[in-house]
């Protein structure tokens, strides 16, 4: 079940829409964020806020997927190649992201509390989250 957008309001509905409309007129090819703002119309803020909406609309709608890239901006509808190459990206960076949580934050809060079962029990449960994304982005 997608969740629901912080920006779901009836304008970023309106920008949702304005930017499907420029994304499909763009493809095959995609549009950076400079180009978006450009093409719709829409001021930065407005596109960010679309953006975000039109992600929650593609879950509700199951139509194809938005992506982002460096080289080609945003896509619609992209390649199977391009879809894994976005997803592998985007887990490797929450990885990332994961495991400086757990070196940083975690692990000194079980040394100053060695013996807190709250800490035991966050430990056990994200090693077994890292592990999981570490197969994927690996495989």
């Amino acid at each position: 079940m997608p969740r629901a957008s912080r920006r779901g309001g009836d304008a970023a509905k309106r920008h949702a829409d304005t930017l499907r409309f420029v994304l499909l007129e763009a493809r095959p090819a995609g549009l950076l964020f400079h180009q978006l703002t450009r093409a719709s119309d829409l001021s930065p803020s407005q596109v960010r806020a679309g953006l975000a909406c039109l992600r929650d609309i593609i879950a509700e709608s199951g139509w194809p997927p938005l992506i982002w890239t460096r080289a080609d901006g945003y896509l619609l509808g992209a390649e199977p190649v391009a879809l894994q190459a976005y997803e592998r990206a985007v887990l490797t960076g929450k990885l990332t992201e994961f495991r400086r949580f757990l070196t940083g934050t975690v692990a000194p809060h079980a040394t100053a509390h060695p013996g807190d079962k709250w800490v035991k029990h966050i430990i056990a449960q994200l090693n077994s989250i890292e592990s999981t994304l570490d197969l994927v982005v690996s495989s």
